[in-house]
């Protein structure tokens, strides 16, 4: 079991900190397609924020609950991902062919936008879940010993 961390000054850099990784790791999801970024490294940033608040403030009260209700969402990245796949291929078209997602009234540099946006989504849901469950399943795994 991971338990909290005894300093009162690393819980509180960790109160200021998480916060900030969190939106840093939103702003990477959201304009990685104008540089550097995208889903991979904004769920890998928003994975290590949660790892850092396990670290910090353990797998106590609300960040328990908190971590267990993350975990529970592991296939909701892949669901989002092929839904978009999905949607282009109910929309004419082949899998994540953006341009054929059934978005009325939207151009097609929009839903070429949008598609891209949501499949980068999925992606960072799914890396930063995965991320959290192997830190969880390693806690686990080196508690036994």
């Amino acid at each position: 079991m991971v338990h909290a961390h005894d300093s009162l000054i690393v819980q509180t850099i960790g109160r200021v900190l998480i916060p900030l990784i969190q939106l840093f790791g939103i702003y990477v999801l959201c304009f990685g397609q104008f540089g550097p970024g995208g889903g991979f490294v904004g769920g890998v940033i928003m994975g290590t924020s949660l790892v850092f608040a396990i670290l910090v403030f353990g797998l106590r009260g609300l960040w328990q609950r908190v971590v267990f209700r993350v975990i529970r969402g592991d296939g909701v990245g892949l669901l989002v991902f092929a839904g978009v796949g999905g949607l282009c291929l109910i929309g004419g078209g082949e899998f994540l062919n953006y341009t054929d997602l059934p978005l009325p009234g939207i151009e097609g540099a929009t839903r070429r936008f949008i598609g891209i946006f949501l499949a980068q989504v999925g992606v960072a849901i799914d890396v930063a879940v995965t991320a959290l469950s192997i830190v969880l399943n390693l806690a686990d795994s080196s508690s036994e010993t």
